[in-house]
């Protein structure tokens, strides 16, 4: 696997480009912005940027789709249940951020369990909903990407539009936390993690609610 991670936007939010060693295939996690950066990245390690995938609707993790998809042709994967929010800046929190509203609609609609090929690679959809209807987090081996849902000793805030904290805390503890302990965390903001660390110290996911 190529992997980059870069930390974009306005909100510092994580970016990941994660690629075929063989067919030089990529996908790119989240393009919150600065798409130079993200293009010299894949430049960097001769990677074709082939998919956009995003981990759930909320501004700081989309604001660099319009231009990326512009500058690469590449097809944008996005949760069913998150799609319509692209072109409703209430939903996509577009219209607190002087940003463009709307956003293009998915090319690729996902559900739970999916693959998106890249190359040798494919990626699992985890479809972990409560920081919005269409969360997911993507799995490529040992490595999970998990957006807003799961941080290194948090979760994500479930009091933005479609939030719920109860289907947050099942999504993680039912999907995630059935993962081995080994599985790094990439989260949407701020440092890695893996399961095992999670599972163990998280006070979200060690207190009864």
């Amino acid at each position: 696997m190529q992997f980059a991670m870069l930390t974009v936007g306005m909100l510092d939010a994580n970016c990941y480009i994660v690629g075929c060693p063989e067919s030089r295939d990529a996908a790119v996690v989240d393009p919150g912005g600065d798409v130079d950066r993200i293009l010299g990245a894949a430049r960097d390690k001769a990677l074709k940027i082939k998919w956009i995938v995003l981990t759930h609707v909320h501004y700081d993790h989309i604001a660099g789709l319009p231009e990326l998809q512009e500058r690469t042709g590449a097809k944008l994967a996005v949760h069913r249940d998150d799609n319509g929010a692209l072109a409703d800046p209430g939903r996509n929190l577009a219209q607190f951020f002087g940003g463009p509203a709307r956003f293009p609609a998915g090319d690729l609609l996902l559900l739970d369990g999916d693959e998106i090929p890249l190359g040798k690679i494919k990626l699992r959809v985890i479809h972990t909903p409560g920081h919005t209807p269409g969360g997911i987090c993507v799995l490529d081996g040992n490595d999970l990407y998990t957006g807003d849902t799961l941080f290194a000793g948090a979760v994500g805030r479930p009091d933005l539009p479609g939030g719920d904290f109860p289907t947050l805390i099942r999504s993680i503890k039912e999907k995630l936390l059935a993962l081995d302990d080994g599985v790094l965390v990439y989260p949407g903001h701020g440092e890695a993690s893996s399961v095992g660390r999670e599972r163990r110290s998280n006070p979200y996911l060690t207190t009864e609610w």
